[in-house]
């Protein structure tokens, strides 16, 4: 059976290695790692597609130190003991573990004493931020280094290297420079993506040219890195809000493409209502509002058709005045209960029994609340809310937010109810 193009095209040695010059450069840590025939225990994490384990295989070969593979999600304890058995007769032995993040309770406590005392160099590989999601018994023993991701030249000097290589195609097959460009921007930096498509584009190949007709007529998808439950996923919801918050239109609307692109709805329903309501809030209500008539009628028609009231949505949040007011309020708020509790003063409890009718809050006096004390008496200067000053809306509440201030607040409803009645 004839080896997938990816897979023969693999790098053998750090000068193989496409990209990551921050970590295999002339003064690169794993560069010196090799130069000194010396591992430590560490973790890759990385989009897919990036190289991640190919870069532990060929550091082990650098250092000559022997290696297995082992897949988190599918290995077996039993698996794992016939490794460390074999651990015991080669020093210096190097653990791959693919899907790091995954390795379960059991297979931590049985890996972690190896790797404490050192007869296992672990190398790990994973898609996911490390900081999030591996255990940190495993995290505190470990190096993280980011694969990054690669380039459009990056892949096409991959590929390139395919079509000249004895293990790819021996230079019996050309591209067209466009088509070239073509697979490297289809690919987002995934290099086994791109391989995989340049070898279905040579095997549809007549007279062995790669053109940029023939990329165009495969019905093929383009790679994307955004998937739910995936680092990339929560990458470009951050980066969707803080354009929003900064008030880059153009990038919200590209933000926007790609999720709608991968299909999440649920990311960009639950996303759009928390800037709606944190990053812009007081400084433009209306828009809240219809952002939340925007997100339920793209929820009624669906996609594609959905694409324009959420347009819509993400272009009215991103161009509002911004006030996040609303939000630090409730924080100083919440931080101040915590702090200290109170007791609720007894003349604004539900049903006070102690207090004469003189002393109670009295329903049909309206002129009188705004001069009751409402906060507990530790509390009674303390001021949450600090208005913002971004629209027309947030000003006119900070006008009157300052004209109550300048009101005397009393716990003598008694006293009160006697001044507004000369009055």
């Amino acid at each position: 059976m004839k080896e997938p193009l990816a897979y023969r095209m693999r790098p053998q040695t750090l000068d193989e290695v496409i990209g990551q010059q921050h970590l295999i450069g002339k003064h690169g840590v794993l560069r010196r790692c090799a130069e000194e025939k010396t591992l430590f225990s560490m973790i890759f994490y990385g989009a897919p597609g990036m190289g991640k384990t190919t870069l532990a295989i060929v550091l082990a070969n650098e250092v000559n130190l022997p290696y297995r593979i082992f897949n988190a999600v599918n290995g077996t304890k039993k698996e794992l003991d016939a490794l460390f058995a074999e651990a015991k007769m080669f020093p210096g032995f190097v653990l791959i573990v693919d899907e790091v993040h995954r390795l379960n309770k059991d297979k931590q406590d049985l890996l972690l004493p190896h790797v404490e005392n050192g007869s296992i160099t672990l190398i790990g590989a994973t898609t996911a931020n490390p900081l999030h999601s591996i255990n940190p018994a495993i995290r505190s023993r470990c190096h993280l280094f980011e694969v990054r991701t690669l380039s459009d030249e990056d892949i096409a000097t991959a590929i390139r290297r395919a079509l000249k290589s004895p293990k790819g195609y021996d230079g019996r097959v050309t591209m067209e420079a466009d088509a070239m460009d073509f697979i490297a921007r289809q690919s987002c930096g995934d290099v086994r993506y791109a391989l995989n498509l340049t070898e279905l584009a040579v095997t549809l190949a007549k007279d062995q040219t790669v053109t940029l007709e023939l990329l165009k007529s495969i019905p093929s998808v383009h790679s994307q890195r955004s998937f739910k439950g995936d680092d990339g996923h929560y990458d470009l919801v951050s980066a969707f809000q803080k354009s929003i918050r900064g008030s880059d239109v153009d990038a919200a609307l590209y933000y926007l493409a790609l999720l709608i692109e991968s299909g999440d709805m649920d990311s960009i329903e639950r996303r759009l209502l928390v800037i709606a309501y944190e990053d812009v809030g007081l400084g433009n209500p209306a828009a809240v509002a219809r952002t939340v008539q925007a997100i339920d009628a793209a929820k009624r028609i669906g996609f594609p058709e959905g694409r324009i009231p959420l347009s819509m949505a993400v272009i009215d949040l991103a161009l509002s005045p911004k006030s996040r007011s609303a939000e630090t309020a409730i924080d100083q708020a919440m931080q101040a209960a915590r702090q200290r509790s109170c007791p609720i003063p007894d003349y604004l409890k539900f049903t006070p029994t102690a207090l004469q009718e003189e002393d109670r809050y009295d329903y049909g006096m309206p002129q009188l609340w705004p001069n009751i004390q409402y906060l507990p008496d530790t509390w009674k200067d303390a001021s949450f809310y600090s208005p913002g000053n971004q629209g027309k809306y947030e000003r006119a509440l900070a006008e009157n937010y300052q004209r109550l201030k300048q009101i005397p607040r009393s716990t003598n409803l008694r006293l009160l109810k006697k001044k507004l009645k000369k009055s």
